[in-house]
């Protein structure tokens, strides 16, 4: 038995302010016995277009948010997923940023990368109308997947959601627990976050550790908040619908193994890269 944390934020443009929310709420997670914490997506700012600068300063070493982070890790004896950063592509030190998730373990150290792989280009029937995150940001490439001391990890953001293929191919690789920093829309949130999250674990039985904005942003942005804990069985174990909050549940391995082993999916499984493909008809 574990105990994780998911976090819900309205974070704003001011950087530092969103540092000390993110503090106190880690605090929070701390206190009430949490070994990993999940933090939103842009956690650290909301709403501004100087990412790849923020970015570039970051990994110049002169930026607050890395030494913060592996300062929180540290101190509050947490492993935290935090949310996305903008930082530049692995190896490189400028260019458009990636929306990447760090996990950092209870030392302060970075433990796992994943940079965002599906990037939100739609148009929404909000204020706001159009995201085209591409603008901003460079594509992941590759799955992640991290051992931490509640379970092996993957490493998913957001819109990834809607790609089942994804989270299949992190449970192929063994994940138990899959996270989820996200700042769904306030319209397709309400149509889609709660159904998208409780499938992601009904299919992979895994542990979803969806962390959502919930409010209103510069941009202007408003997020659907609704953060979750659900378990394998795709039950919702926590769940908050706007505003700050910290949410918290155990991770109990020994009923995720009997869920497995009495309806063993994955074993199952018939649709696998280099699996044969289908027949299709030919034209006349």
């Amino acid at each position: 038995m574990g105990t994780v944390a998911v976090i819900q934020m309205v974070s704003q443009s001011d950087v530092l302010a969103n540092l000390a929310r993110a503090r106190g709420l880690l605090e929070q997670a701390a206190a009430g016995g949490a070994q990993l914490a999940v933090l939103p997506e842009n956690f650290a700012a909301m709403g501004r277009r100087d990412l790849a600068v923020l970015g570039m300063a970051e990994v110049a070493g002169e930026g607050p948010l890395l030494p913060w982070l592996e300062a929180a890790a540290r101190e509050l004896g947490l492993w935290i997923v935090a949310g996305t950063l903008p930082l530049p592509p692995q190896g490189q030190r400028d260019g458009k940023p990636c929306a990447c998730s760090l996990l950092f373990d209870s030392a302060g150290q970075v433990a796992a990368r994943y940079d965002k792989l599906h990037l939100f280009d739609v148009e929404v029937a909000d204020s706001r109308g159009s995201y085209r995150e591409s603008d901003d940001f460079a594509h992941g490439e590759h799955l992640v997947l991290a051992d931490t001391p509640v379970g092996r990890l993957g490493l998913t953001v957001c819109y990834d959601l809607r790609f089942a293929e994804l989270y299949s191919a992190l449970r192929e690789a063994g994940a138990e627990l899959i996270s989820a920093p996200s700042a769904f829309t306030a319209v397709t949130g309400a149509a889609h976050w709660e159904v998208l999250v409780r499938a992601r674990a009904i299919e992979t039985q895994c542990y979803l550790l969806a962390a959502n904005q919930g409010g209103q942003h510069p941009g202007p942005r408003e997020t659907f908040g609704h953060s979750l804990i659900v378990d394998p069985w795709g039950q919702p174990l926590a769940r908050e619908a706007r505003g700050e909050a910290v949410l918290l549940a155990q991770i109990d391995r020994p009923a995720q193994a009997a869920i497995r082993q009495r309806m063993p999916v994955s074993a199952h499984r018939r649709l696998r890269p280099g699996a044969p493909q289908p027949l299709t008809k030919e034209s006349s």
